[in-house]
């Protein structure tokens, strides 16, 4: 039996009740399909930073390193300034364990009411890969003649052609292995690049050149694209069926991420992934902590359920993934009534025990 050291970040608000219907979704996932996952509970978040003033020490960084992944609720409290906890856990942990690699699916289930008119899970079908180690978020700026009248403030994107090269070569092997025409949805499997190369030519040159070079060498089955990224906007509320895998730069896909997660319900149903696909990678719902909600038991935990769907197929449990998958669609399509909170017609722990139902038939 295979056995996978799995950490476990409740977090903030909600993230706890959510997680807790992850986890029972994935012990009905271990018992049907012969592995077994090693749960370990950790409690950093804003409860913990408000009575100890530690948020993410270096020990437990290196302690993540010894698992095969983690699974996280969601972080951020509201008695605890904004950035302190996004930073200081999130970002540490993104960088410290090099998860350059941010993956968001996009995908309307049955059910699930879309904003797009006229379109449904058909048309709402794809991914997009995020890269998650550069560009602004590296902290690279600064002020000069702060406070004055004359402030100047500085923050520069900055890209490796190492980064951009580990992060087409993911997109690539994944568009491979789950683009459309892998998944018998489509004629061919299709790579597109986000970018402003008329405008950032310098940061998307880079992206754009090497793109193509690695494309037209090692994937030459791949069909390849190039979209603005302000097309690319218009795009995903026009035309969303023309996409298949999407790449791009952290900045980027962190604006069209959130827009594609409204085309396919919500941030109660998206999930996302932090993967280095060498190392250690984490897992999460992507809504955020919801503290008004919390101990309410009427938060939706299908993200959460999801996050950990992504994370058993990472690790190469496929089927147990699929299943998952496939008892989230039931659901939406023959149980719940919406996905907001407190309108789904069951309770957060009801909807859980839906989903593991239908995993374990």
């Amino acid at each position: 039996m295979k056995t996978y050291k799995i950490a476990v970040m409740g977090g903030d608000g909600t993230g706890p009740e959510v997680t807790v219907e992850a986890v029972k979704v994935l012990k009905a996932a271990e018992a049907k399909f012969g592995f077994k996952a090693d749960l370990t509970d950790f409690d950093f978040g804003g409860e913990r930073y408000k009575r100890t003033g530690e948020i993410l020490p270096d020990s437990a960084i290196e302690e993540f390193r010894k698992f095969d992944a983690i699974l996280l609720g969601a972080i951020g409290h509201p008695d605890v300034k904004p950035g302190i906890l996004e930073k200081g856990i999130l970002l540490k942990a993104r960088f410290a364990l090099d998860q350059y690699i941010n993956l968001r699916p996009v995908r309307l289930f049955p059910g699930v009411e879309t904003p797009l008119k006229g379109k449904g899970p058909k048309e709402i079908d794809y991914v997009v890969v995020r890269e998650n180690s550069g560009d602004l978020y590296t902290g690279t700026g600064g002020f000069s003649m702060k406070g004055t009248l004359h402030e100047v403030a500085v923050q520069s994107a900055v890209y490796t052609r190492f980064q951009v090269d580990r992060c087409l070569k993911y997109a690539f092997e994944y568009t491979r292995k789950y683009g459309k025409k892998a998944r018998g949805v489509g004629k061919e499997n299709t790579l597109g690049l986000v970018g402003k190369t008329n405008v950032l030519t310098y940061i998307y040159d880079l992206w754009e050149r090497a793109f193509h070079e690695m494309g037209q060498k090692e994937y030459p089955d791949i069909r390849r694209d190039y979209y603005h990224v302000d097309a690319t906007c218009m795009w995903m509320v026009k035309s969303p069926e023309w996409f298949d895998v999407l790449v791009t730069g952290n900045m980027f896909g962190d604006i069209i991420t959130d827009l594609g997660a409204i085309t396919q319900g919500g941030m109660g149903i998206a999930a996302g992934g932090n993967i280095n696909p060498e190392g250690v990678s984490m897992f999460e719902p992507i809504g955020g902590s919801a503290p008004k909600y919390t101990g309410m038991g009427v938060i939706n935990p299908l993200a959460a359920i999801c996050a950990a769907q992504m994370m058993l197929e990472t690790l190469g449990e496929e089927k147990a993934a699929k299943k998952i998958e496939d008892a989230v669609k039931f659901v939406t399509a023959n149980k719940m009534k919406s996905m907001a909170a407190g309108k789904m017609g069951y309770s957060t722990s009801e909807v859980g025990d839906l989903v593991a139902t239908e995993v374990a038939k």
